[in-house]
């Protein structure tokens, strides 16, 4: 049976790197893929999945309001995979789980649990809940401890603690930060 798989990870534990990885071992052994990522994360273009060493690749875009239904996955596609999934809804997340448990489609989601101020994703936390296999994906901290969180810094460097739940391109910075750097602003030695 066909699962669905919710890989989470701090900001650059090189989940979208794990993503292509994963569409090129499929498609090294001929299997077609289907790549996902969030219409509003246009930072390599819209309809581009990028990683920060520079591999690319296009890919189809969803917003809140796309439903997912097997009809839509082309004949012979082996797996589908979704970058930025924290930005699915929860109805799209059942959509997503009843294709791979009714359709045999194995659907893979990548993306982030929490935002810049610790608070959930509506994606992630339908994951969390819904998803049959759950993997964190690992990065650390400056102080190099486990990065479980992540912060957003303004174009000074300096730490940004309110404002919308996603800013994407523009002045703002995210980094990945361990529990104590996330609480404190500063590395413990």
């Amino acid at each position: 049976m066909a699962k669905l798989f919710w890989r989470y990870g701090a900001m650059a534990a090189g989940k979208t790197l794990a993503l292509l990885g994963v569409a090129h071992n499929y498609e090294r052994l001929g299997r077609a893929v289907l790549i996902y990522t969030a219409q509003l994360d246009d930072r390599y273009g819209e309809g581009v999945v990028g990683t920060r060493l520079g591999l690319q690749r296009p890919a189809r875009t969803f917003t809140p309001q796309t439903r997912f239904e097997a009809a839509d996955i082309p004949e012979g596609t082996a797996c589908v995979l979704f970058d930025e999934a924290q930005f699915l809804t929860t109805p799209q997340v059942r959509e997503l789980h009843r294709i791979a448990v009714l359709h045999g489609v194995p659907v893979i989601c990548y993306g982030l649990r929490t935002d810049f101020q610790g608070n959930g994703f509506e994606g992630a936390a339908a994951l969390g809940l819904l998803a049959d296999q759950i993997e964190e994906l690992k990065t650390v901290c400056g102080c190099g401890r486990k990065a479980s969180f992540n912060v957003r810094m303004d174009a000074e460097g300096r730490r940004v603690r309110e404002g919308e739940q996603v800013s994407i391109g523009g002045d703002a910075q995210y980094h990945a930060a361990c529990p104590y750097s996330f609480y404190t602003e500063q590395c413990k030695p």
